[in-house]
């Protein structure tokens, strides 16, 4: 059987049920994570399933808030909602000190965090802090290519390149948009986006992670890896995050006709799942030539598909979504009380050796979310 068919036959063992008890158990979890933490961040990623604590100086610690404030939402606890905005402080600090904010992540850092704040409160700090994050992403907007500069400091000819990560990080702008009347920053993400769909994502729906693009001229030139198995690899979390860049920003954009090219990029993550359901780190492995699995990018993809079940974007995307949650909680939750993660079995980065077989935490973060998705069909996102 296809994984296609098996993923709408395991979907339809989810009940209204099923999902509280899932979600009860992400929030005990969470309550139990934000004790020890304090003030303090998580890390990327776990050590024997435990987050190191440190400072508000990454670009993974938007997740921790947005699961804050998902758990919020469920709860109405305010010791949850107290924590969230005690760490949006440490935000507006970072923001004020432009402390490690030289790469294009804000929006994984800002609209799980003020975004959400104001969303769900509707204080004026909030959205400022929000309008704030967007003028610093805005600023490494290249116009010699259209581009939004990833990494490093602007100009540097080394760093003059997009890569796929950053659709996730384009709603920022268009919610910016939406609450400044300010179109600029809706403008910049449509080209970068525009940019992004005819350059890193391949003709055949497979994607590179990154991207290059001539300083001189603005002229696209070649894609390469950073956190794939090679240059001409497909990393799985690159392919999970354009099943669920598109749809988030066609939920702006809302293109006539719709990117035909997103359904390929689902096909190719589809066809590539081995036997449980959960995908290799990179598609170079199957299951004749294994690897380390990455939970997170089934998480990613899950919540892209639910996505993109509202814009009728790809065929039974809703019951896809379904299998991939079903089995995330069934085989890869992490059950045991000392194991902070939600989602066993994680990679961060494989070259460096950072958080291999781990939890990580926007695969915590995106299977919460696509939980929650899955249990209010009209819950409004924080993207």
């Amino acid at each position: 059987m296809l994984a296609k068919e098996r993923l709408i036959e395991i979907g339809k063992l989810i009940t209204p049920q099923w999902l509280e008890d899932q979600r009860a158990a992400c929030i005990r979890k969470i309550a139990k994570n934000m004790e020890r933490y304090g003030q303090n961040f998580p890390s990327a990623s776990a050590m024997n399933g435990k987050y190191r604590l440190k400072a508000n100086d990454d670009w993974t610690n938007g997740f921790w808030t947005g699961m804050l404030w998902l758990a919020y939402e469920w709860t109405k606890d305010d010791a949850f909602l107290k924590r969230a905005e005690e760490n949006l402080d440490s935000f507006q600090q970072r923001l004020t000190d432009h402390f490690v904010l030289d790469h294009h992540d804000i929006g994984f850092l800002y609209s799980l965090s003020a975004g959400a704040g104001y969303q769900i409160t509707h204080k004026e700090a909030h959205k400022n802090q929000l309008l704030q994050a967007a003028d610093v992403l805005l600023a490494r907007f290249q116009e010699k290519g259209g581009f939004l500069q990833a990494w490093g400091k602007l100009n540097d000819p080394g760093e003059y390149r997009l890569i796929i990560d950053s659709l996730i990080n384009l709603p920022l702008l268009f919610k910016a948009s939406e609450l400044s009347g300010n179109p600029r920053y809706a403008e910049v993400a449509k080209e970068h986006y525009h940019t992004l769909i005819n350059t890193v994502i391949k003709p055949d729906g497979t994607t590179y992670h990154t991207y290059y693009f001539d300083p001189a001229t603005g002229a696209p030139s070649h894609g390469a890896t950073h956190q794939g198995h090679g240059d001409q690899s497909i990393w799985a979390r690159g392919q999970s995050w354009g099943v669920l860049g598109i749809p988030l920003n066609e939920h702006y954009v809302h293109s006539q006709p719709y990117p035909s090219i997103y359904r390929q990029i689902v096909d190719v993550f589809l066809a590539n799942l081995p036997q449980d359901l959960v995908p290799y780190w990179d598609f170079d492995f199957n299951d004749e030539h294994p690897a380390e699995k990455d939970s997170s990018a089934l998480a990613i993809a899950a919540c892209g598909l639910i996505e993109a079940s509202k814009q009728e974007a790809y065929p039974d995307a809703l019951a896809l979504a379904k299998g991939m949650v079903y089995q995330l909680a069934n085989h890869y939750f992490a059950e045991e009380e000392e194991n902070e993660g939600l989602l066993l079995h994680g990679v961060y980065a494989h070259g460096e050796g950072k958080g291999v077989d781990e939890p990580n935490l926007w695969g915590d973060y995106f299977y919460f979310e696509a939980l929650t998705r899955l249990s209010n069909p009209d819950w409004e996102i924080y993207w």
